[in-house]
């Protein structure tokens, strides 16, 4: 079972997902919380694996919620809810390890899947929408220098895993293009992440995007 944690500050919101989650088999909605500080709390009590939260809250908001949830050894897998297709909030969320995005008008029939990809480890962000997205909140130079310089110490064959982590491929796919086996690609992105200090896939894909590795265009 994928143990799944709503946060949202409209209690109406949480019983929604809740219905539409409660239908699948393999999901159980373990806990809701109804701001930043009480989602903390309960990801702290409950540990699920994978946490959907809204952006924008009263208080304590989801942004800094996310800051402090990834901070937690074995962090859940998070999804920030958001009204707006490119909102800022969602990449400082993903910056601090949030696993993607998902808008709040999302097809209740894509919901389970959504779920079940985030604990699967991989990104829920569309590659074109990340685009979009890193293209309208770019970094500021400290970062660019920051990310051009850790990716410096890749190898070859390490650049070239990560730009296909930034293009949106998963292991097979990267597998395919570079000729090799899939359990050599895991283990390539499990070195690249530690070696980068990224949390998730979605953090490296943003630096490889800071890196210039990958056109924002």
């Amino acid at each position: 079972m994928i143990r799944v944690l709503l946060v949202d500050d409209e209690r109406m919101v949480c019983a929604h997902l809740r219905a539409i989650l409660s239908r699948a088999d393999d999901l159980e909605v373990v806990g809701e919380a109804y701001d930043g500080a009480e989602a903390v709390e309960a990801i702290v009590r409950l540990s699920p694996d994978v946490v959907l939260m809204d952006i924008r809250m009263p208080g304590v908001d989801g942004l800094a919620a996310t800051e402090r949830a990834c901070a937690l050894p074995g962090p859940p897998k998070i999804i920030m809810l958001t009204t707006f297709d490119l909102d800022e909030y969602a990449v400082r969320a993903m910056r601090a390890g949030a696993f993607g995005f998902l808008l709040k008008d999302t097809d209740p029939e894509d919901l389970a899947g959504v779920v079940r990809v985030a604990a699967e480890g991989h990104a829920v962000i569309s590659p074109a929408m990340a685009r979009r997205l890193f293209s309208a909140f770019a970094p500021g130079e400290p970062a660019r220098r920051t990310a051009r310089a850790l990716v410096a110490g890749l190898s070859e064959r390490e650049t070239e895993v990560l730009t296909c982590l930034a293009e949106g491929l998963s292991n097979a796919a990267i597998g395919a293009r570079l000729f090799l086996s899939e359990t050599t690609v895991k283990g390539y992105v499990s070195r690249l992440l530690a070696k980068l200090g990224c949390a998730n896939r979605t953090q490296a894909a943003l630096l490889a995007y800071d890196a210039g590795l990958v056109s924002r265009e």
